[in-house]
């Protein structure tokens, strides 16, 4: 059944870019990835096994016999490679797509996320695992959570418990993040070093100029609810500014916040606050407050900009400190002309998780990677300073969090990291499907279709929406 229910899944080729990385181009509205280092990530020149699709799912987490001498990854971008290369102790570079652990060879299968190509590709793979040769065979492979229930709730992710780690190993991670990871029968298949609640991250200059002030407590009362969020944007229409650089900014925040999941057995259902979010957007782009560009091209980053003229995007530590061109002379994260609030709604995007692929031949070594890179409370602090991401480990968080020493040089010497640890422990996955990934594309991609005047009404998008997913998924209805 379970091996039933990947295939199905694989058959419908979950298209939508939705957590693709920074630099990729999405489809209208439709959100894009975890990690700036999607955009930089080389197409893999190492060999995966061959498909063989009658090959029933590997059950046993590793392989019986002698560890195997190839550990083989995959990936859709860098980020974890970087990870790994700076952090996992006695990793060694080889070249662009090797390492090298003691006596076994790292080979990093990298597939850009463009176009569905890594899915397709860890589908291949994982089709093929019981029948590869032993230094074939995946080891370890790497999902985001709005696809992470198509691997999850199959045999092909390995039980953490099966490669030896305790579930009291990982006590002081996120539950979100073990809640994304447990399936059906509820076995965690999968853990990562990384958290990633949101907060409103605003332009100093821009709230000065506006609001008279930009200290975040202050500049909360003026968005804490969307009420407020829509008054405040006529303020900032009215001074020459956009509130947001594009509709899609505001998605994650009213979609994390829906109280049914998109899909109840097999229909398809539209939760209130979806709806809230496809009229709302309308109004604030009707208003000139906002636009429909896509996510992660030059119209809507050049609000990193002054010159952007864009006040406020809504994103986890990732986005302010690997998006936002920190790098770049000129921009406002470069001179720490951002600062950051709790904003209308919690919220959280992207992730990465990491899993260990049934069938290994490197049970132990996969295990310690996963303990090394998720639950060791040194590579943790580690990560943050060196990194500035946050990561799945709340005593390091809180720690740091009311650290004095600890700022961001991104955020004007702010630091946030309480606000991200509240934002964090309030996250609730019970409304995740496996089939969010193509419905959220498909309907902001309707809805914003509606926001440029191509329907005539929010009813006739919602019905190209339902028509586009049913050809996308046809065991759903509405």
């Amino acid at each position: 059944m379970k091996k039933k229910v990947l295939s199905v899944l694989l058959s419908a080729a979950m298209a939508a870019s939705i957590l693709a990385g920074c630099g990729e181009a999405a489809a209208p509205a439709a959100d894009a990835g975890s990690d700036a280092a999607e955009a930089e990530a080389p197409a893999a020149d190492a060999e995966a096994p061959a498909a063989d699709a009658e090959a029933p799912a590997a059950e046993a987490p590793a392989a019986s016999g002698e560890a195997g001498k190839v550990l083989n990854i995959a990936a859709w971008n860098e980020e974890f490679k970087t990870r790994l290369t700076d952090h996992y102790p006695g990793y060694e570079v080889v070249d662009g797509t090797h390492g090298k652990i003691g006596d076994v060879t790292v080979n990093w299968l990298i597939t850009p996320n463009e176009n569905n190509a890594y899915q397709d590709r860890l589908d291949e793979i994982l089709l093929g695992q019981e029948s590869a040769a032993q230094d074939d065979k995946l080891d370890l492979f790497l999902v985001e959570a709005d696809y992470a229930l198509k691997y999850v709730d199959t045999d092909y992710a390995a039980a953490v418990e099966s490669l030896g780690i305790s579930l009291d190993e990982t006590k002081d991670q996120y539950q979100y993040t073990k809640d994304i990871m447990t399936d059906s029968n509820g076995v965690l298949k999968g853990v990562s070093w990384q958290g990633c609640p949101g907060v409103m991250i605003y332009q100093r200059a821009i709230a000065k100029e506006v609001f008279g002030t930009d200290e975040p407590e202050e500049i909360q009362k003026l968005f804490a609810d969307w009420g407020k969020f829509n008054e405040s944007a006529d303020k900032l229409k009215a001074k020459g500014y956009l509130t947001t650089a594009s509709v899609a900014d505001t998605w994650r925040v009213y979609q994390n916040n829906v109280s049914k999941p998109f899909v109840d057995g097999t229909t398809i259902q539209i939760d209130d606050n979806i709806k809230k979010w496809a009229e709302d957007s309308k109004d604030l782009y009707d208003r000139g407050c906002t636009t429909t560009a896509n996510q992660w091209t030059d119209d809507w980053s050049k609000g990193f900009y002054p010159e952007g003229k864009v006040f406020c995007y809504f994103g986890p530590a990732w986005l302010i400190d690997f998006c936002m061109a920190a790098d770049t002379e000129g921009s406002v994260a470069h001179d720490g002309g951002w600062a950051a609030t709790e904003g209308p709604q919690g919220f959280f995007w992207g992730g990465t998780w990491i899993c260990g692929c049934a069938g290994t031949d490197n049970g132990d070594l996969v295990a310690d990677i996963m303990r090394k890179m998720t639950m060791d409370p040194d590579v943790m602090k580690d990560i943050v300073l060196k990194d500035n991401d946050f990561v799945n480990n709340r005593p390091v968080m809180e720690g740091l969090a009311s650290d004095p020493e600890y700022h961001s040089a991104v955020l004007g010497g702010q630091n946030a990291l309480k606000m991200f640890c509240a934002g964090a422990d309030k996250i609730d996955m019970s409304n995740l499907t496996a089939y969010d990934q193509g419905l959220l594309g498909d309907y902001q991609t309707a809805m914003v279709d509606w926001m440029n005047g191509n329907f005539a009404s929010y009813e006739d998008a919602l019905d190209s929406f339902y028509k586009a997913a049913e050809v996308r998924y046809p065991e759903l209805t509405h």
